[in-house]
């Protein structure tokens, strides 16, 4: 045999097994070898991302619901999870599961001292990763105060407060939301107060709040790669913890919806893997990403 044709068989061969060992590496991704990466894949990676997060009400009360026509509207014009669950009752405990992963030990609405857990959180991990984080908190006193609550306002609802690893200058009052909507973090929780919430004052109160409070950001967030998500600390204790959950915005097929079942530790996973986080906090980290509603 030729010189040559030794070397051409040589490189045939050592072809074929970088061919062989790139299929066994996709074959072991799809197996359950998940990367980091090919998590964040699954879903997409906007620009900005608000969170808002409603009050003690199911399903059935806010979707489809007369009351709430502007909620109905993001659901028509985005994407609605059908069969979205609660981790438990009451409301705190389920604030901490959805920014944590973890309730921290956490089971009633008491008033915790400031700064309690040094856990992972989706802050925490913003912050580590060099991206930009905050809260937009309605009737806080003062950016970054710590008071347990005062008026319409109410710490309980506010998890971030419960982290050491979190500045608690980067809790703003709503005042602080910007108008040029560019200039919001990569990712940001809103946290109405006890009225506009729907906890103390009805669906319509809170629908139209969010009309009139965010209805301008969704629709800049059509059109400029970002996501609004609307959700629910728990239902009304009558419908096994079944609350609405709703996303908004280009990132999202509009009128599409998943009946799959997720929970607040699935959409942290979620919310973590837009951000392109190489780590998930709590129970995110054994959690689903969120599938079937992305615009291709």
């Amino acid at each position: 045999m030729s010189g040559s044709s030794v070397v051409r068989r040589t490189r045939a061969t050592v072809t074929a097994a970088a061919a062989l060992a790139a299929t066994a590496v996709g074959l072991w991704t799809g197996l359950g070898g998940e990367t980091p990466a090919h998590a964040a894949s699954a879903v997409p990676s906007p620009d900005h991302v608000v969170v808002v997060v409603m009050e003690n009400h199911a399903y059935s009360q806010v979707i489809g619901a007369s009351g709430a026509p502007y909620l109905n509207s993001l659901r028509s014009g985005g994407a609605v999870l059908t069969q979205s669950y609660a981790q438990t009752h009451p409301s705190q405990p389920n604030y901490f599961a959805l920014f944590s992963g973890s309730t921290q030990g956490i089971t009633d609405d008491s008033c915790y001292t400031p700064g309690f857990s040094s856990a992972k959180n989706l802050a925490s991990e913003q912050i580590a990763a060099g991206r930009t984080w905050a809260s937009y908190n309605e009737t806080l006193p003062s950016q970054g105060s710590t008071t347990c609550g005062t008026g319409d306002y109410a710490r309980k609802h506010n998890p971030w407060f419960g982290f050491s690893n979190v500045p608690t200058s980067s809790a703003r009052t709503f005042t602080q939301f910007p108008g040029d909507y560019a200039t919001l973090p990569q990712l940001s929780f809103v946290t109405p107060n006890l009225c506009s919430d729907m906890h103390d004052c009805s669906v319509s109160t809170g629908d139209t709040w969010l009309k009139n409070k965010l209805g301008a950001y969704a629709t800049w967030a059509k059109s400029h790669n970002s996501l609004l998500v609307v959700t629910f600390d728990e239902d009304n204790r009558l419908s096994g913890n079944r609350i609405p959950t709703v996303l908004y915005g280009q990132p999202v097929a509009a009128g599409s919806s998943s009946a799959t079942t997720y929970d607040h530790y699935d959409l942290l996973r979620t919310l973590e893997d837009t951000q392109g986080l190489t780590s998930h906090a709590g129970n995110a980290a054994s959690a689903k990403d969120i599938t079937g509603i992305w615009a291709s």
